[in-house]
Parts: C-alpha cells; sequence; structure tokens
C-alpha cells in the first residue's frame, strides 16, 4: 500500500552497497583521492571509482587491497559503519630539544598533522647548515619565546604570534632563554626532520 514505510528488510542495505558506502566515508575522512587509493591497492582509478559508484560490482579479492590501502581491516569494509572514537590516543616523542604530542589522528596517507610542541631551553644552538627539506610549517606561540632562523634572518616569535613558511628555505627553531611550548602544523616532510626519529616518552 501506498506511503507504507518500508519494512527492515528493504530499510537495510545490501553488503555491496554498504562496503560502497564504506569505501566512500573512509576516504573521504582520511582526505584521499581517488589515485591515492587506487595507487596503494593497486587497481585502476577507473575501477575504483566504478566501485564506489555502484557500477562495478565488488569481488571477494578486491577487499584486502582496499582495506590495507585506507588502513582498515577487511571486517571494517564489511562490518557495519561505527562512529569512530574522537579521541587521540597517540604517545608523545621527544627528538631533538623536541617533545611533541599529536593533536590529531593519523591517515595513511601522511596529511597534514597537528602537534603540540616542547622546545627545551637545551634547544639553542643551530646546526650549520640550516636544514632545507620540502613542505611548508605553521607555528603558534602559546608560551616562550621562540628563536627562528629562516634564510638570512634570525627572527624572535612571541607568544601569541603565529608563523608559516615554506621549509624549502633553510630554516631552524629554538630557544631564545626559556621552553617554548607551541602548536605546530606540518606535512610529511616536516614530521620526518622533527619526529620520526624520535623515542616515545613513558
Amino acid at each position: 500500500m501506498s506511503g507504507e514505510p518500508p519494512t527492515s528488510a528493504s530499510a537495510e542495505p545490501s553488503l555491496d552497497q554498504r562496503v560502497r558506502d564504506r569505501l566512500r566515508g573512509l576516504r573521504a575522512e582520511r582526505g584521499l583521492t581517488l589515485q591515492q587509493v587506487a595507487s596503494a591497492a593497486n587497481l585502476d582509478v577507473s575501477t575504483l571509482s566504478r566501485l564506489e559508484s555502484g557500477k562495478r560490482r565488488l569481488a571477494i579479492d578486491h577487499l584486502p587491497g582496499l582495506a590495507a590501502a585506507l588502513g582498515v581491516r577487511v571486517d571494517d569494509l564489511l562490518g557495519p559503519t561505527r562512529t569512530p572514537d574522537p579521541r587521540v590516543r597517540r604517545g608523545p616523542q621527544r627528538h631533538d630539544g623536541i617533545t611533541s604530542w599529536p593533536l590529531t589522528h593519523r591517515g595513511p596517507a601522511g596529511g597534514l598533522q597537528a602537534y603540540k610542541f616542547r622546545v627545551e631551553a637545551e634547544r639553542h644552538t643551530p646546526p650549520d647548515p640550516l636544514p632545507v627539506h620540502e613542505g611548508h610549517d605553521w607555528m603558534y606561540v602559546l608560551g616562550g619565546r621562540l628563536r627562528l632562523l629562516l634564510g638570512d634572518d634570525d627572527l624572535v616569535i612571541e607568544p601569541g604570534e603565529a608563523v608559516e613558511f615554506s621549509t624549502l628555505t633553510p630554516h631552524w627553531f629554538g630557544v631564545v632563554d626559556e621552553p617554548v611550548e607551541l602548536i605546530a602544523i606540518l606535512g610529511a616532510h616536516g614530521e620526518r626532520v622533527h619526529l620520526r626519529t624520535g623515542d616515545a616518552v613513558p
């Protein structure tokens, strides 16, 4: 009869539809392009696009590669959608006079990540030459005075000030006198330079 609500059976999405919805949702959540996921899953971009849109049926052998590309288990693609825990539980690291606390979840693509930094008083002598790497850094000083060497400039960044710069310019940051606390947003190259070789803080 017209106007009656659908039965629970008809309201339930098919397994194929559920997996497609999960693919799109996880890809959007992680900020990944079709090209990035397709490359990581060893699929053509056109194939992934057709899988997501329902123009091609998912096959069992697609699932392991897609799950790995999205950083989840196959069961996570097949099961019902669950709201992820929003809390960031990655532990702090210490490296080269900087203790860092992650403020964002890690996605498989290694995109922009936010951190709280404590720059210790021991970090006061810049290296020679100053490091250069691909990427872009953004920092906001919460407390203490930050010394930033950027090309030929020797700058003091006060609490409440922000800086943004290309890391292709020779650069280094440390303290003027006392420890500095700041918020930093880094790309993958900046993380490798400042964090990846760090030791976990117990």
